[in-house]
């Protein structure tokens, strides 16, 4: 069974159509090219490194854009111009090649880097201010400030 319906589950939730996308995208991925090969490593609590075999190919050969929650890695294969060369045997891969990672919510690419054939990436959770959680302090007696008194709003008389 290559296929999960996920239709009972969507009849009934608001707002997990994005879920079914990404678990039918890690189906789709599984049956991708393995090529070039990859390690995430967890490297805190918050920020990972994603390292990539590249070996062959140097800076201006590779593309890293992140686009919406998607992290996009593209290599061109290298072209000497005028250059043939003969092997007896050809064991390194040299072809072009796009790999696709989804990032979770406040995942942010925080730099990139090519040392000795492989790529890493850096990636961090960076969580706004906003969605921390926060601790409401509790007063008591005259301490505490007084509760907001909801205010009125006023219509404007309707033309007749």
């Amino acid at each position: 069974m290559n296929a999960v319906d996920f239709s009972p589950l969507l009849r009934t939730a608001i707002g997990f159509d994005r879920f079914a996308r990404l678990l039918d995208g890690a189906r789709v991925q599984s049956e991708a090219p393995a090529y070039p090969p990859y390690n995430i490593e967890v490297t805190g609590e918050d920020s990972y490194v994603l390292t990539m075999a590249v070996a062959g190919f140097g800076p201006d050969d590779l593309e890293l854009v992140v686009r919406e929650d998607t992290l996009f890695i593209s290599g061109k294969a290298p072209q000497a111009e005028g250059e043939t060369r003969r092997y007896v045997h050809r064991g390194i891969a040299g072809r072009a090649f796009e790999r696709r990672f989804v990032l979770a919510d406040h995942l942010v690419v925080q730099g990139a880097r090519i040392e000795n054939g492989l790529l890493h990436v850096a990636l961090q959770r960076v969580v706004p201010e906003v969605l921390k959680p926060r601790r409401i302090p509790i007063a008591t007696g005259s301490a505490a400030p007084a509760p907001s008194r909801p205010v009125a709003i006023e219509q404007a008389p309707q033309a007749a």
